[in-house]
């Protein structure tokens, strides 16, 4: 496949354009999609490699010499090849595929956990987790016989970094946290958490689920040990996902399941298991989203994601600003560092009936505990009204999501 054109500057109508959803009408108005933290929309270029897959090469990968699973096979592997620079990784190998966010970490939580994990020591996420960094290392604790241990927040949204510092100590055996709040929107300072947790020989997951699609990665740079997202975030398929790891790490776990694809040789005695990546991928994989991730990878860089970044950021502002002169209005999550995600309340007014009123103007919007109910319980709450801003989105949207909280407000309050 060819390398896209950059574009020279940001041009969100021109963007938009490939975007064929945006076009529809919902309840007889213009879509605005504003829901882009469940998922994001696909470009026509990740919707025609999709049927290009079905109507040209559907075959299986890695095992078949016949001429399209050898296409099959070379697309699906461009995929990690064109990963390996997109979060700078230092080996193709130490890029796994998955189904997604949830698959990545519950794999860590389960093989790290076995190879690692003993009673007595401790895990440490944060208040502000997605169930998916929550759940996986209850039951990794539960099974081990260690501690789960939560970074509290303040009201901002924002973690407090002493209290994290005061977990740490030579017990500590992972520190698996968010990027970016989907609930708050909150950037974390990964660099300093994943500094302090290596100051006591402590291993570091992010989840990236939020972030990838809008800030620059390096993991390298970042040194960070295990980093997880889900391609349906960053505008590509469902049913794709990526766990990066540092290679000492997967090849000092176990697998994860067993199957074909993950074995070297099989005997009624003994299986030895394959090489990276494959040792972590067993079964068939889903082909047409793994092919096509890498067309979302390059739609993210033929625009740019320091220009998808200023836009959203932009937006972002916009959004806030004019969503603060709505009366009866709550922000839930007002961190410094923050992206692409509002989340708020109309007092008075349950999140489902301002998002049934916004719906029938057109506007998708997320309303509930968005996966983070101990965080809402933080804040006291049964859910939010979260918008969620992609680059496709413009001021317009923005104009058009708050003249629909002012109308909720003047029904509802």
């Amino acid at each position: 496949m060819e390398e896209p054109a950059v574009l020279e500057r940001f041009d969100v109508d021109r963007i938009r354009q490939d975007f064929p959803i945006l076009t529809r009408t919902v309840n007889n108005r213009p879509l605005v999609y504003l829901d882009n933290g469940a998922t994001t929309q696909k470009p026509r270029q990740v919707i025609d490699a999709i049927v290009e897959y079905y109507t040209q090469y559907n075959s299986n990968v890695h095992r078949g010499v016949h001429h399209l699973s050898q296409l099959a096979t070379d697309a699906f592997e461009v995929t990690r090849r064109k990963l390996k620079p997109f979060i700078n990784s230092a080996h193709e190998h130490e890029v796994i595929l998955t189904k997604g966010t949830t698959e990545s970490i519950n794999l860590v939580a389960s093989c790290y956990g076995k190879a690692f994990v003993h009673a007595g020591d401790e895990i440490i996420i944060s208040a502000m987790e997605h169930h998916s960094n929550i759940v996986p290392w209850q039951l990794c604790c539960e099974e081990r016989g260690a501690t789960l241990k939560v970074i509290p927040i303040n009201e901002a949204g924002e973690l407090d970094m002493e209290a994290y510092r005061s977990m740490l100590n030579e017990r500590t055996k992972m520190v698996a946290i968010t990027y970016v709040s989907n609930a708050l929107g909150t950037v974390n300072p990964v660099k300093d958490i994943i500094g302090l947790a290596h100051a006591v020989g402590a291993p570091v997951l992010l989840d990236a689920a939020q972030a990838i699609q809008h800030l620059s990665i390096d993991v390298q740079a970042l040194d960070v040990d295990f980093l997880v997202f889900s391609g349906h975030k960053m505008y590509g398929p469902t049913g794709i996902g990526v766990l990066y790891g540092k290679e000492k790490w997967l090849d000092a776990m176990p697998p994860y399941q067993g199957g074909g694809e993950m074995i070297k040789e099989v005997t009624f005695e003994k299986t030895t298991y394959n090489e990276l990546p494959f040792k972590y991928e067993a079964g068939t994989p889903n082909i047409e989203a793994g092919i096509c991730l890498a067309y979302a990878i390059d739609y993210i860089n033929s625009v740019g994601l320091d220009q998808i970044a200023r836009h959203e950021h932009d937006l972002l502002e916009y959004a806030t600003g004019h969503l603060l002169e709505v009366p009866h209005i709550r922000l839930i999550g007002t961190a410094r560092e923050k992206s692409s995600v509002l989340s708020f309340l109309l007092d008075g007014a349950h999140p489902y009936d301002v998002g049934v009123i916004l719906d029938k103007l057109g506007i998708a919007v997320r309303t509930g505990h968005h996966c983070t109910q101990p965080l809402m319980d933080h804040y006291g709450i049964p859910g939010t009204v979260r918008a969620s801003i992609a680059m496709y989105n413009t001021k317009a949207d923005i104009d058009a999501l708050v003249t629909g909280v002012e109308r909720a407000a003047a029904m509802l309050l």
